[in-house]
């Protein structure tokens, strides 16, 4: 993809001001000509629309805007409730309530190398104490449980990931900035995206398939909290947002990504089952690698630095010192385009890897394992 990702990480605690700047303006929608004096004696169209005594029909006042806010309240209602906020250390992200026995669901950045963690879920103001079950920052997704399950804790409903289409209209439900219980508002831009994940500040390095773009603002903050469809259904976990580097690397508005809900299940199910993830479904090479650069210090591929011994490399021959450019019909110049182009695949699936050795090109088969 062309968009440089950062994450849309855990928020400073709330000690950090908030600037809000109210905007006033004139309200000219909705204005009418004068009522005729007439009609305004006798009485106006019912409410249906239908003519009024006079015999003149008028148009029924419009519906639809009332329709989608209808809509909107009623999804905030069925699924706000299971969006909680997560404090870890002096930093605060969102939480997904997983299932009624108090797992909840959020990214690995957000936990960090924590253990334990407040949650405040979105209707009661007192902390509750969670404990980490497991993290797994190859997904960027982690699961903790609440130490003592409140009354009438909520599991969110998930959506299936095949359902999901551009343009449907969807809510990121949050706490952007530490402002608990935040809504915003946009469609899906895209589905299927892959995205890489910086290791700065705090960051995974994960490289994540099949993600959802969105234009619903994602912020600070936000990370770790639910994508919603208007059918109340939790569709992705909002953990990036695009960075413009013409705007000095800061969030370029209106790009950010989700998790999508089958990774989520697949995750979150295995790690509540067996405390841990035991088929990531990734596929692999089994290489330690680095990108390296050519004459004109343009990276120009990935060296092999160790092989996994067993691993799908080293059962198709490759051994350190070959430099990977290619990945079934993917030119490889990068760590992350290596990373990419395995995201795309899974385990077991057969492809071929070009690499270069002693500056002669060579091309084998390999089937390739599991991360």
């Amino acid at each position: 993809m062309d968009a440089f990702p950062v994450r849309a990480r855990a928020g400073t605690r709330a000690s950090r001001s908030v600037a809000v700047l109210a905007c006033c303006a004139a309200v000219l929608s909705g204005c009418h000509p004068a009522a005729d004096p007439q009609a305004a004696a006798s009485g106006s169209r019912d409410a249906s629309g239908g003519p009024d005594p006079a015999g003149v029909r008028r148009p029924a006042a419009p519906t639809a805007a009332n329709d989608l806010q209808s809509d909107y309240m009623r999804v905030i209602k069925q699924a706000l409730p299971s969006v909680v906020q997560i404090q870890s250390g002096d930093q605060l992200g969102s939480g997904v309530v997983y299932d009624d026995k108090g797992h909840i669901v959020t990214n690995a950045h957000v936990v960090g190398t924590g253990k334990t963690f407040r949650v405040t879920t979105a209707n009661s103001e007192a902390s509750l104490t969670a404990t980490l079950v497991s993290s797994y920052p190859d997904q960027d997704l982690a699961v903790v449980k609440l130490d003592r399950v409140p009354r009438g804790l909520k599991a969110a409903a998930f959506g299936e990931s095949g359902k999901v289409e551009v343009g449907q209209i969807v809510l990121a439900m949050g706490s952007p900035l530490g402002l608990s219980s935040s809504v915003t508002q946009g469609i899906v831009s895209a589905t299927g995206r892959t995205v890489s994940e910086g290791q700065s500040d705090s960051g995974t390095g994960a490289t994540i398939a099949g993600m959802v773009q969105t234009s619903a603002a994602i912020n600070p903050g936000n990370s770790g909290g639910a994508l919603v469809n208007l059918n109340g259904q939790v569709i992705g976990i909002p953990t990036l947002a695009a960075a413009d580097p013409q705007l000095g690397g800061s969030a370029a508005p209106g790009i950010g990504f989700a998790i999508p809900a089958s990774t989520v299940k697949t995750i979150a199910g295995q790690i509540v089952r067996y405390g841990k993830v035991v088929d990531s479904g990734r596929a692999a090479l089994g290489i330690t690698g680095r990108t390296v650069v050519d004459e004109n210090y343009e990276p120009a591929g990935v060296a092999v630095v160790d092989v996994k011994s067993g691993g799908a490399a080293a059962r198709a021959g490759l051994r350190s010192g070959d430099i990977i450019t290619k990945v079934g019909s993917r030119n490889i110049t990068t760590i992350t385009s290596l990373s990419e182009a395995l995201a795309a695949d899974r385990p077991g699936q057969r492809t071929t890897v070009t690499y270069s050795r002693d500056n002669s090109e060579k091309t084998v088969d390999v089937t390739l394992g599991e991360q």
